[in-house]
């Protein structure tokens, strides 16, 4: 289970930017976690785009109603179950996120005031369909590869 929300000011991402964005960013963080490109577990993503007016954002102590239409600022946060979110695995996602980003907005390369936000929800603290979820219940279901299952049963000590 993953949760990707961008936070943008309003209208800085078009309609088809967030089409192409709602799949890219889901494939930025589905093939590191589970060590494959696995369509049947992007039913585990969401991605949330939240807009905000150029008055509730601010960068370097300025208002981006203050600043202008230049401030192309973006926070982009991750939340994962617990499992093998090693800091190689974790720079991955980070890059792949910021890569996806650039190219749906047109860019040569990301800028620099986007920011990435990765969190880890520990073992026990995620929930859905009424109660507690694991990942070590998702490791049968075909879409980890074997490396990763090992990977995932040894940061949880299972």
């Amino acid at each position: 289970m993953t949760i990707i929300t961008v936070n943008s000011p309003k209208g800085r991402l078009s309609l088809e930017e967030r089409r192409t964005l709602a799949e890219a960013l889901t494939d930025a963080v589905l093939v590191p976690e589970v060590g494959q490109f696995a369509p049947p577990a992007r039913v585990g993503f969401q991605v949330h785009f939240v807009e905000r007016e150029p008055d509730m954002m601010a960068i370097g102590g300025r208002l981006l109603a203050d600043i202008g239409p230049d401030a192309d600022v973006m926070v982009i946060d991750v939340a994962v179950m617990d499992g093998d979110w090693r800091q190689e695995v974790r720079t991955a996602v980070i890059e792949r996120i910021l890569a996806a980003l650039a190219d749906a907005c047109g860019l040569a390369e990301p800028s620099p005031t986007w920011w990435v936000n990765f969190r880890v929800i520990d073992e026990g603290s995620w929930g859905s369909s009424g109660g507690v979820l694991s990942v070590l219940s998702l490791l049968d279901t075909g879409v980890f590869t074997e490396e990763k299952v090992e990977a995932i049963r040894a940061a949880l000590g299972a």
